[in-house]
Parts: structure tokens; sequence; C-alpha cells
């Protein structure tokens, strides 16, 4: 399935003619773009990046070697209120105890038109701020002074780091992109694989400089600094410097069923995969998954906390007494970790605390977590291993490189395959995983250090059951029954959507949301029994649920069930249709006719396939005296669409949604 087109751009890259860029100098704003009103290119943007540069360039430091120092200028346009948001923005960076990265902004200031002047605002020190986000990043924020609809912001900041790593950058964004250039100086030593994604490529060019630096030192390895000597010496090397050039970009639109719309923006990484010091032999970083893995298991918060089980041992042994079947030891052993262990909000698939301590203080990360899990099982006896997920949220993984992953989950070998486990989520069961995991595919690690790609996304149907009776009164009054069932992945959500909102509110929402009807007798089973649907019934009355035109009564025969709007709109679609599991939803319908009334006109049945099987939609109506009988399902049996099926799914749900609009006619006899 062709989902991103990758464009290579390594060393190798291929060379385009020389590209003269404009001219864009900060405190350089126009009349003319403070007047403009609106995009000349898109008339509904509520801001635009006139211009963004970039230049991340790896320089020698005396005190801590070969750093990597990016600069950024931006110039935004702000058209309409809806863009005010482009006046804010933050800046991450790492701070840990052995690694501080530097954000530091300057240049920043907010340009209006005044009376046909130029005012200019500059952004003062109660502007700027430092937020943390987690243990191991924060973030440096700005709020620009006095934005207004026209006003035009400029901003800089730098970002110093001292490893020798390249940050992606991203050509689109959600507003369009008038001129983006990025550029990347690399010395000689370092040798860096480059992809982009997305769809849209930017221009490319590269050359090569003459560079030196000044090195004091008597000793040195890979150019660090010994204090033991003060001789001099000048170094010289070559410096690759590339440049991406990107004009006219229009913005990013969000679209329905994406798992992420970062894995589809016009953008290129950077990953370290070599590096080759003057009489020193070359180092290969991440060049292979099998390598990357195994760098991942050698972690001691990876591969030595799978070795570690005597914290557990009395009590498993307790548990596992009589259990003899994978099933039970699978279970038994999912639950209580479950139960014990608490997951914290942090992410991450090796360990941070250590199993241990995650253990002992009843809560952990992720990598805590799925990794006890992962250990006690293999204490079970099963054939069990840690799994490298990345999640929805931390998008695709397009080339080997650590930082692909941000997850781990369990996977027990069966004769019938991978059993998938996540002990983070507590409505999880085996092969049921929590929504954030669907992505693709993950990379399951061995005890020996080989690995192979597992896919991720479900096989099996989730289902999503209703039975609906309801009568309908002369008046157009509607009353009746409802009784939804849902399994796996609809139930592991619902159970999530229901979890902890009190039922009175949770009614007040499903009332207001169904038409405003009103709601009694609502009951609801197995919210806690996980291995079981999730089944909820109540009655209802409702006055709105149908129309009454010239004495006939007009009913959408789903009620608040029917689908009346077509997620697909777009003309063409370029992103892949990510629907997360394969689905189905079915209806049985009983309708009473009410006396004196006889049916005038009623929907015929139809059916709808998809090519390949990839999905059906059934529509049966019947007829029996004054009952109507309606049995409806829509079968969704491909997880994940690709953009060339897209006329083919907005074809499918055109026609399911016209069916499903279809009234019966109801008139006095």
């Amino acid at each position: 399935m062709k989902l991103i087109k990758l464009l290579s751009l390594s060393v190798t890259l291929l060379f385009f003619s020389k590209i003269t860029a404009q001219e864009f100098k900060l405190g350089k704003v126009s009349i003319a773009e403070l007047e403009q009103k609106v995009h000349p290119k898109d008339s509904t943007a509520p801001a635009a990046i006139l211009y963004e540069k970039g230049k991340a360039r790896i320089e020698f430091d005396q005190t801590e070697g070969f750093i990597t120092v990016t600069d950024v200028e931006a110039r935004i346009k702000i058209y309409k209120k809806e863009g005010y948001d482009w006046a804010n923005q933050e800046v991450w960076y790492y701070k840990q105890a052995n690694f501080n990265e530097k954000v530091t902004f300057s240049d920043a200031c907010t340009y209006n038109l005044v009376n046909g002047k130029i005012e200019k605002t500059k952004l003062k020190t109660e502007g700027t701020f430092d937020e943390v986000l987690n243990k191991f990043r924060s973030q440096k924020k700005i709020t620009m002074p006095n934005v207004k609809e026209g006003s035009v912001i400029e901003y800089k900041y730098t970002i110093k780091s001292p490893s020798r790593s390249i940050r992606e950058w991203q050509f689109q964004e959600t507003i369009p992109v008038n001129y983006s250039e990025f550029v990347t100086c690399i010395p000689e030593y370092y040798i860096f694989n480059s992809v982009g994604k997305g769809y849209l490529t930017p221009k490319v060019s590269t050359t090569r400089n003459n560079k030196s630096f000044i090195i004091t030192s008597k000793e040195r390895s890979g150019f660090y600094v010994s204090k033991t000597d003060f001789s001099t010496d000048k170094i010289e090397y070559f410096e690759n410097q590339t440049t991406y050039i990107a004009e006219n970009f229009p913005a990013m639109k969000e679209e329905a069923f994406v798992n992420n719309m970062d894995n589809y923006v016009s953008s290129i990484q950077h990953e370290l995969s070599m590096t080759k010091f003057p009489n020193e032999p070359m180092k290969s970083y991440s060049t292979d998954w099998n390598s990357v893995v195994k760098t991942i298991y050698d972690y001691d918060s990876f591969g030595a906390e799978l070795n570690k089980t005597g914290y557990y041992e009395d009590d498993l042994k307790v548990l596992l007494a009589g259990k003899n079947t994978p099933e039970e030891k699978i279970w038994v052993i999912l639950n209580h970790v479950k139960s014990n262990v608490k997951w914290n909000g942090y992410s991450g698939y090796d360990c941070d605390n250590g199993v241990r301590k995650a253990y002992k203080e009843k809560t952990g990360n992720i990598g805590d977590i799925n990794l006890m899990l992962t250990s006690m099982l293999r204490y079970a006896g099963l054939t069990a291993n840690p799994v490298l997920v990345s999640t929805r949220e931390n998008g695709i993984a397009l080339f080997p490189n650590r930082t692909a992953f941000d997850y781990v989950i369990a996977a027990v070998e069966t004769p019938n395959g991978n059993l998938l486990l996540d002990a983070s989520d507590k409505f999880s069961t085996p092969n049921i995983l929590p929504f954030r995991t669907l992505n693709w595919s993950g990379r399951l690690i061995r005890k020996d250090g080989t690995s192979e790609e597992i896919e991720l996304t479900p096989k099996k149907l989730s289902n999503d059951a209703v039975f609906l009776n309801y009568s309908v009164n002369a008046d157009g009054k509607i009353s009746g029954k409802t009784r939804r069932q849902c399994t796996d992945h609809i139930a592991l959500l619902t159970r999530e959507r229901i979890d902890g909102i009190k039922q009175e509110d949770y009614l007040e929402k499903l009332e207001n949301k169904n038409g405003k009807i009103e709601i009694n007798d609502y009951t609801r089973t197995n919210e806690k029994d996980i291995l079981l649907p999730t089944i909820e019934t109540y009655t209802f009355t409702g006055n709105d649920l149908c129309e009454i035109i010239g004495g006939k009564i007009y009913i959408s025969p789903m009620l608040f069930f029917t689908n009346d709007k077509n997620p697909f709109k777009q003309e063409v679609r370029e992103y892949p249709v990510d629907f997360g599991f394969p689905q189905v939803e079915r209806y049985n319908i009983n309708i009473q006719i009410p006396e004196g009334f006889e049916v005038e006109t009623l929907p015929t049945s139809a059916a709808i396939n998809m090519e390949d099987n990839a999905g059906s939609f059934k529509f049966t109506v019947a007829q029996n005296g004054n009952n109507v009988q309606l049995v409806i399902a829509s079968q969704i049996n491909d997880a994940i669409f690709s953009a060339e099926k897209y006329e083919m799914l907005k074809e499918y749900y055109k026609g399911m949604i016209a069916k499903e609009t279809e009234k019966i006619v109801l008139k006095r006899i």
C-alpha cells in the first residue's frame, strides 16, 4: 500500500540547478503586507507564513566539541481572529540532568498599520516564559503583543544542543506557506540519512565548502578538548551544505479518518548514520532495524529489566497455582499487573523508575508496566517478547532510528499467532489494544536480539449492534426501547467514553445528542467485565423525531442513529483513510404504525458492495400488517484504505447515506 511518497535525500542527493532565494530580512515589513486583507491563493486562510528560514549547523565548540546550533526566523501575517493562535509560538527542548538544550527568542515584534504608518511593538519580558512538558522536555513560549486582524508578526529563535542531531523541518502547516527555506551545514565527519515525507517536495541544492576551526589540545579524540595542554592546531575540513526551498505550499486541511496529519505534512528528517573522524575507525549508527532494536535491547533500562524476577516471584507463584493453560496464565498475569501498577501518563519503550520500583510504588511509565508484564509471562513459561510501537500521536517510522518508537507492548507466541497485550489500559484485553497503539506495525524483539515486523492493525471485526423497537402515534410522538451491544475495540472505546462520568451527565448528553429525547429505565451491563460485550438499554420518548406535513407522517426509520452526513467531502484525497480497526454496525428495527394510518411510501431493499471485499452495506425492509421491520448492516473489512480507493469509499458512503435517509411515509386510511 502506497501511503507515503518518500523522497530520498541522503548524502547522494540529486543535484538541482542552483536556487536563487528571495531576500527576506527581519524588520523589513512592508506596507503592502500590512494592507493585504486575504491570502491571494486561499481566501479562507486565517493566517499565512510569509517566510520562514531555518539553518541547522554542526559546529565546533572548544568546551563541548561538535554541537548543533539551529537558527530560525519567521514572518507571519494574521488575516482573521481565528489566526490569533499563530501569535503564540513555542519551541520544545530537552532538559535533563546530563543533557540540556537552550532556546532563546529574539527580534520578536508585532507590526500594525496605523493611520497609514507602520507601528512596531516589541515583545516584552513578560511575554516570554518556560513551561515543563514532562521530566524530559520543557518548552519556551512567547505571546506576541498588540495582535489584531491585519497584523504581521516576526520573531527569531536559536536552539543550542550538545548533540549532533538535526530536528525535523516542516515545509507545510495548517495555514499557507509562501516561502520556506531550510539549510543544513554538516562537517564531513558526520553522515546523515535524510528522508522527506508528504506529497509536495521542496527544491534541493547542495554545495561543498572549505571550513576550519582552531582546536586547543594536546590529545583529542573526535575533536574533544583535553585541558592538559594548550597547544593550538588549525583543523581544515569540508562542510556539506544542503538547501531546501518550498514556495507557495498550500495549507494542510484536516480530513476525516486520518490517524495523524503529521504523517503527510511535507517535511525533511535527518538521522545520523555514521561518523568518520581522521585516524579513527568509522562508527555506524542505526543503519537498519535490527541494529536499532539491538541497541535498544542492550539499554540497561530495557533488556536488563526483563531479567529481573525476584521482586514478583512469590506473588506469581500464588497466582499461578492451579493455572495450567496458557490462556489462564496470560489472563491472571495481565490482570495482576493492571491491578498493581497504574500508568503514570508517561510513554516510552524503556523503564523510567525501573520495574522493581514501579512494582513497589504501584506506578510506572509504559516501559515499566509492559516490560514487567513481559518478564512475568516468560517466568510463567510462555514465549513472550516485547514489541516496540510508535503510537498514532508519534507518527509513522520512516527509517530505522531509535526515536521512531515511543511505546512498548508484550506479545505471546501461540499456535494461532502472536497475542498482543498492554497492561497500561484497564479496559484492554488480549489482542484488544488501546486505540493509541493501532498504528500500522510494531517491531518484536526476541531474546537473541533478532527482530521482526508485526502488524498491529486488528483483523477481527468489532461489532456495534442496535435493537430498536418503537411506535408512532397519530400526533407524531415516538416511544420506544433500544438495546445497544458492542464488542472488542468498540466496547473498549465505549468503556473509555463512559468511565468516570456521572450517569446523569452521560444521559443528559445522550438525550441532547439524540434529538432532545427523554430517556428512562437506563441500564448498563458488563461495564467492568471486560471480556463480555458492553450493553446499554433504555426506553425513550421524543416529540421531534419525525415530521407531519399535510396530514402525513414522515419518519427516518433509524431515528437518531441515522447517518446523514458523508465524512468524505474532498474531490481528491491524498492521504489514506484510517478507521483504526475493521468494524460492523447492525441495526434491527421494528416500527409499530399508529391505528388509522397505512404505509404510503416504504424504502426499498438495497445492497452496496465495495471492490475486493473491502466492505458492504445491506438494507432490508419488510412489512407485516401494522409493523415495519428493517435490518441494516454496514461492514468495513479493511481498517485502512489507500488514497487510490478514496473515490470508491466516498461513493459507498454516499449510497449508504442516501438509503438511510429515505423516509417512511404514513397516510391516514
